[in-house]
């Protein structure tokens, strides 16, 4: 009887029959605790994008006040990026190899300025640098630009910085962003059951401003459980084939 338990306790588990990578950038933190408590449960490990978003609280999500937070998800062993510290959007390449961008945050939040490589790499590093005070620990080496929005000078920027830009497949799109009087839970929900295949980087946020429904709530659970059921498991990008550690 002890062997029979014994190897049982140590028989593999079933075959995936595919994988997903799970991915949420910040944004309100509204969903953040149920995401983490959602994973948590799940026992699944995900890559999170971070920026000096302003949240739902009235502070900013690398703020001293998130330390506890982030902590908790290295401790579960997530994967995590940078998505720029004031959440930066490119405009547009210029002259030189500058880009023109817009931070929603910070000084210049609002504001069209121009930045060199260099400047853009430093922004990215500033994520890096905050994360480490908050948590001990260090990013990994992707970034993912916000809005999904590259230029061919700005991915050139992030690569000579030594990050690797993750977006996100068509089907991995969440569609939190969308308006849930047009794009309601339920649609949203099983065009995802449906759609994503073995592969595929998927992407929420923690939380959006604009939806009047949020996704989270209603969707999480039974796309996590969905997916389950369909034979698949899930991996943080330091799995992901093309992202890896050589």
């Amino acid at each position: 009887m002890a062997t029979t338990a014994a190897t049982a306790a140590t028989a593999p588990a079933a075959a995936c029959k595919g994988k997903i990578y799970l991915t949420f950038d910040t944004g309100s933190q509204s969903q953040a605790e149920l995401v983490a408590s959602t994973l948590r449960r799940h026992r699944i490990k995900a890559t999170f994008f971070l920026a000096n978003e302003k949240t739902v609280n009235g502070d900013y999500s690398l703020d001293p006040a998130w330390r506890a937070y982030w902590k908790n998800l290295v401790a579960d062993g997530h994967a995590f990026g940078t998505h720029t510290y004031d959440h930066v959007y490119a405009v547009r390449d210029l002259a030189g190899g500058r880009i023109e961008v817009r931070p929603q945050f910070g000084a210049h939040a609002g504001h069209n300025i121009s930045w060199t490589a260099q400047q853009y790499c430093d922004e990215l590093k500033r994520v890096d640098q905050r994360f480490e005070q908050l948590t001990g620990g260090k990013l990994d080496a992707f970034w993912r630009a916000p809005g999904g929005k590259l230029t061919p000078n700005l991915l050139k920027a992030g690569q000579a910085c030594g990050y690797a830009h993750v977006g996100w497949d068509p089907a991995g799109f969440s569609g939190d962003e969308l308006p849930s009087e047009k794009w309601s839970n339920p649609v949203l929900l099983q065009r995802a059951l449906q759609q994503l295949k073995d592969g595929d980087i998927f992407m929420a946020h923690l939380g959006i401003w604009s939806r009047e429904q949020a996704w989270m709530p209603d969707n999480l659970e039974p796309l996590l459980t969905g997916l389950e059921q369909k034979g698949f498991c899930f991996a943080t990008l330091r799995e992901h084939p093309r992202y890896q550690a050589k």
